[in-house]
């Protein structure tokens, strides 16, 4: 019991970014670091009064602690800008752990399959721009979404158990992607830091997918790794099919305005289309670089002139939660932990939703 007490105590202080000396800063010095660290160690269990303060200060139940129901995570890959701080990695892996295993149990206490079928399994490797369109019509076929606009990507993603985490995470990164070891579950968490429009988090997570899916040549480049994988995500938004009705097989000119409205239709920005329109050779590059300049030159690069506004979220695992109320698997203190909150506001929660 002191060894799991000890891991799970860790664990959530990892998951809240702190130090020992940051935890006693945040409990007032009620307990000493050197004290912390014995709970930490497994030498020493604290009282019931010190768990609690403990839960307040960590943003976790009482039983968080002895809960030894965790998942392990594969190789993580973060889509990086700069180095991110090893604080800040353990806190987000701590985060997406902890996250995951309840998802998991709450799957298994339901008697949901939660095994990820790949689509590209036995895939090549993609060595060309026409292999990942080969790949992302593929993946659409599987998934049953033939050529049309999808309507919210997350909820897409949760339905064919690829799991979705959003994270605050300052600008360090976009996205990254793992496996939950054991149970061949793909997972993807989108920082909404910096992806904060609903198109960014449709592409960023649609570029996680590429990641989880796409077999890759050996000794390919990182850079390729991430041209690839833009073109995945900007296959899987917006089809050549689809894109060529709207704008015809060759243009020498699209006007911003169109750019807009098909970004509002397909939920995928300005430039992006641009970019595919390239790909395509539906424009020359020239006139792609010149659109980009005109951007540019507008401030247009990072806050376009058009906003898309969709829903990109998923409502699976609490619809799970409620599921498994009304089947009477679990009672509402069990729920309560499941979502890692208080039976209050839980109950609270509830009534919100209803």
């Amino acid at each position: 019991m002191s060894t799991l007490f000890a891991e799970r105590f860790k664990s959530a202080r990892l998951m809240n970014g702190f130090s020992l000396q940051d935890l006693s800063d945040q409990l007032k010095n009620k307990i000493s670091k050197q004290a912390l660290h014995k709970y930490e160690k497994g030498d020493v269990i604290p009282d019931s009064e010190m768990i609690g303060l403990l839960c307040d200060v960590l943003g976790v139940r009482p039983d968080y602690f002895f809960r030894d129901s965790q998942v392990k995570l594969g190789e993580i890959e973060f889509r990086k800008l700069k180095k991110l701080p090893v604080k800040e990695e353990q806190r987000i892996i701590e985060y997406a752990v902890d996250y995951l295993s309840r998802y998991i149990e709450l799957e298994k206490l339901l008697n949901i399959d939660t095994q990820f079928v790949n689509p590209l399994k036995d895939w090549p490797p993609i060595t060309s721009f026409s292999d990942v369109e080969n790949a992302a019509a593929e993946v659409r076929k599987a998934w049953n979404m033939g050529s049309d606009a999808i309507s919210n990507v997350i909820e897409l993603l949760e339905d064919h158990h690829v799991k979705v985490i959003y994270i605050n995470s300052g600008d360090a990164y976009d996205g990254m992607q793992t496996w939950v070891l054991d149970y061949h579950v793909p997972v993807i968490a989108i920082n909404e830091s910096k992806v904060k429009s609903d198109d960014r988090k449709r592409f960023t997570a649609m570029h996680e997918l590429g990641h989880l899916l796409l077999p890759m040549p050996g000794k390919l480049a990182e850079k390729e790794k991430e041209k690839i994988c833009h073109q995945f995500a900007a296959a899987m938004l917006f089809p050549a099919e689809a894109l060529t009705n709207e704008v015809g097989n060759h243009r020498t000119r699209i006007h911003v305005r169109e750019l807009g409205s098909l970004k509002k239709q397909y939920g995928i920005s300005m430039q992006a289309i641009i970019m595919r329109a390239k790909d395509l050779g539906i424009i020359t590059d020239a006139y792609c670089r010149q659109l980009f300049v005109f951007f540019k030159q507008m401030n247009w690069r990072v806050e376009e002139p058009v906003n898309y506004e969709g829903k990109e979220s998923s409502n699976r695992f609490d619809q799970l939660i409620f599921r498994a109320l009304a089947e009477e698997v679990i009672s509402v203190s069990k729920a309560a932990s499941l979502k890692n909150q208080k039976l209050a506001e839980f109950h609270q929660q509830s009534l919100l939703m209803e």
